[in-house]
């Protein structure tokens, strides 16, 4: 075997991209639970470029025959129904560990210089992942698939002068059809995945250039060596110490994995709606159209926008897509919006940790608005609409939605006041 390596690294640095990527890649010793969620984002990735390769073995993106298919994978399709719930599972629990790993980021500063770079690419991942949802959900051609699509392909017909031509460019068609279904198709399944694929590859150079952060925020990289094993003094070698923890971490999640892909991979509702199981019907609308439940946050913030903002200014739904857009946009100026002198939450103060709260507290709450139907939003509170027809959910969502930007807006102010508490030398 030793003959074998060595042959190959003759001719590709196998053992040296090995080494440099995980195998001597000096990482600090005090990970925590939360340091699970970046492995296992990866982990995730795998099961749905694996499940995804076999679904397309039987999946067929025409209209006329891309619902049967799927039941013909759920039914006849041996292990089917297994491959296609871990793939519309997977989807959901990629966002869960997306999501918890990006709080991670918000706790300890891991976007704070020098790791501007790997929090953009980081950033770009996210986008792309919101695509690949998004092309990803119409294939199944179900009530849902076809009626959420058409919504938000047709806010993109709100922007100003382009709209129409931009939503046109998106469909290929004047609305959602066979041409909108193989183009999603081809997205989804070649296009995406391999800029996914990319942006993960430079995220994980961009952190192994610069080096992992930690709960403490302390940069081992300026330690001195230890004289014995030649490494930071508070640095470990991601192999095997890295690798065990990160495998009990696949463990665990591969235990809640199991739990909804055999028991509730519908989770009533939230990762697979009951209208998708209907087919598609273009002369039949949904009583309730709401994106999967990782896009309701922002689908809340662009409901709670009203289409009339000031009486000399054009009725349009354009503010709220602009909103929304925002919401995400925004994430990428976080480094230059923190002012403060401490990375992680255990040294700042009450006025970052209170806004951390705040901004946690918002973005569920407007996850859960987002999936309400509108007409129900009124029943929230006492019930009764309040001056000038606006009831309470849309006051709320407004609410909310101005602290998620404040959050990001007055940062530059409050970390900077924030009092803090001293940095020790060395990680706890």
């Amino acid at each position: 075997m030793d003959k074998v390596i060595r042959w190959i690294d003759d001719r590709f640095p196998l053992t040296a991209l090995w080494e440099s990527q995980w195998g001597k890649y000096v990482a600090p010793k005090n990970f925590n639970f939360w340091y699970y969620f970046g492995s296992l984002a990866a982990f995730v990735l795998v099961i749905q470029i694996v499940t995804g390769i076999f679904l397309t073995m039987n999946y067929k993106p025409d209209a006329a025959k891309a619902f049967e298919s799927v039941e013909y994978i759920m039914r006849d399709v041996q292990w089917g129904w297994l491959i296609r719930y871990m793939h519309s599972t997977g989807a959901s629990m990629f966002f869960v560990v997306v999501y918890l790993h990006m709080f991670r980021a918000l706790l300890y500063g891991s976007y704070r210089k020098p790791r501007e770079l790997t929090w953009i690419i980081g950033c770009l991942i996210y986008l792309a992942l919101m695509a690949e949802a998004f092309f990803g959900y119409l294939l199944p051609w179900g009530q849902m698939s076809y009626w959420g699509a058409q919504v938000i392909v047709n806010l993109f017909a709100t922007v100003p002068v382009i709209g129409e031509d931009l939503a046109l460019w998106i469909r290929g068609d004047y609305t959602i059809s066979d041409i909108t279904l193989n183009r999603f198709f081809a997205f989804h399944v070649i296009a995406i995945p391999l800029v996914l694929l990319g942006l993960v590859a430079a995220h994980l150079m961009a952190l192994h250039e610069t080096g992992s952060n930690n709960p403490d925020g302390v940069e081992i990289k300026k330690q001195p060596k230890d004289p014995k094993t030649g490494l930071p003094l508070d640095g470990i070698y991601s192999h095997p110490y890295y690798t065990i923890k990160d495998i009990v971490g696949v463990v665990v999640f591969l235990a809640v994995f199991s739990v909804i892909v055999f028991f509730m991979p519908e989770m009533g509702g939230y990762f697979l709606e009951y209208n998708n199981f209907i087919p598609a019907d273009p002369l039949k609308t949904p009583e309730h159209i709401a994106p999967v439940w990782y896009f309701t946050p922002f689908y809340a913030m662009l409901r709670a926008v009203p289409s009339e903002i000031l009486p000399f200014l054009p009725a349009t739904q354009f503010y709220g897509v602009l909103v929304m857009g925002a919401a995400v946009v925004i994430l990428f100026a976080l480094p230059w919006l923190d002012r403060g002198d401490v990375k992680s939450i255990r040294y700042r103060g009450w006025r970052y940790k209170a806004w951390l709260a705040a901004f946690v507290v918002a973005f569920l709450v407007l996850g859960y608005l987002g999936v309400v139907p509108v007409t129900v939003w009124g029943q929230f509170g006492p019930g009764v609409p309040l001056v000038g027809g606006v009831d309470v959910a849309t006051v709320v969502a407004r609410v909310l939605t101005l602290v998620y930007f404040l959050f990001f807006l007055l940062m530059p102010w409050y970390t900077a006041r924030d009092v803090t508490k001293p940095v020790p030398e060395r990680v706890r």
